[in-house]
């Protein structure tokens, strides 16, 4: 029989509790193997994300790090094979494009072009995902047929758009001089203001699915109780927006403006295809493209192409200082 009488005949017996004793270092024992396992544990998370980290280092680092130097170096195509790594560094490429009254044009044209393409893609985006709201019998199919400027390829597109607004047999003159009375045919893509208008009607036509997708989704979410109550009060369909939809659109509006902004502002492509920076739509990445092709000045290209890093930075860093705080709060 067992209990506290025995205690005293276990430790006449000679019994001791066990206990653990530390080790020579006086450390417990366990702990050092907690401690390899840690370093294991790095060592294995190191291995995996090692060929992600090579690639970001070769694909982005090792190209922005070269593109700071040519912009310091009076280098051109002529002599590439002559000029070292580190050649003469100098400042003169970034005097020749802040002294350049081109670059400044082409900044104006970059701002109008981001500001206004970015602002009708969300608008037309908006619209579209409100009208395609409410359920209706093949409505999949229509928000399927949305996408489609977005998901088609651009040399596609800008074909398509070349060819309709051509001023001698394309349709969009046919029907403004036959049907609306125009006196003569409009050339869109090579006349000023009409190209840098065309330009930013084909941005927002193209980019708008996105917004289209985000908004959509958002809107989704809303409960829709909200809109319910506000029904049952009395309050009309321009006040329900006003007050319950956009208040909860506002958000998802914001970060699409930011990445439209971004994407539209390096926007490249689209313009080239259309009027090749040609009729005052040089926005600054087709300028780039023609410093570094046209006049072989490729010192002179990757200095407007930092300028143009920077000028983003500098946008988007006040936007983060200013507005973004402001958006959380509310």
């Amino acid at each position: 029989m067992s209990g506290p009488a025995s205690e005293p005949a276990r430790q006449s017996a000679g019994t001791a509790p066990v206990t653990t004793a530390p080790d020579s270092a006086g450390k417990e024992p366990g702990r050092g193997n907690r401690g390899t396992m840690r370093r294991a544990e790095a060592r294995a998370g190191l291995a995996l994300i090692s060929p992600t980290l090579v690639i970001v280092v070769v694909m982005v680092v090792v190209p922005i790090l070269w593109t700071v130097l040519l912009a310091f170096q009076r280098l051109r195509l002529l002599n590439l094979r002559t000029t070292g790594l580190f050649g003469a560094f100098t400042l003169d490429n970034f005097s020749n494009v802040f002294g350049s009254g081109s670059f400044w044009g082409s900044l104006v044209t970059t701002l109008t072009y981001s500001v206004l393409g970015t602002g009708f893609a969300i608008g037309l985006g908006l619209v579209a995902a409100l009208a395609l709201r409410r359920p209706f019998r093949g409505r999949n199919l229509v928000r399927a047929a949305m996408l489609l400027p977005y998901v088609a390829p651009i040399v596609a597109v800008t074909f398509a758009w070349t060819t309709m607004l051509n001023p001698q047999f394309g349709v969009v003159n046919f029907w403004g001089t036959s049907l609306l009375g125009w006196d003569e045919p409009i050339a869109f893509l090579s006349e000023r203001p009409a190209a840098l208008i065309t330009v930013i009607a084909f941005e927002a036509w193209r980019s708008f699915p996105f917004a289209f997708l985000f908004l959509t989704a958002r809107l989704q979410a809303v409960p829709g109780s909200l809109e319910e109550a506000a029904r049952v009060d009395g309050a009309t369909v321009s006040q329900r927006f006003r007050y319950i939809v956009l208040p909860q659109l506002l958000p998802t509006i914001a970060v699409l403006a930011v990445l439209r902004f971004i994407w539209t502002f390096n926007s490249f492509d689209d313009i080239y295809l259309l009027t090749g920076g040609g009729a005052g739509t040089e926005v600054i990445s087709v300028s780039v493209f023609n410093s570094l092709t046209a006049r072989g000045d490729i010192g002179g290209a990757a200095a407007q192409a930092l300028v143009l890093a920077a000028i983003l930075a500098v946008l988007v860093g006040l936007y983060l200082w200013r507005l973004a705080p402001r958006e959380e709060q509310s």
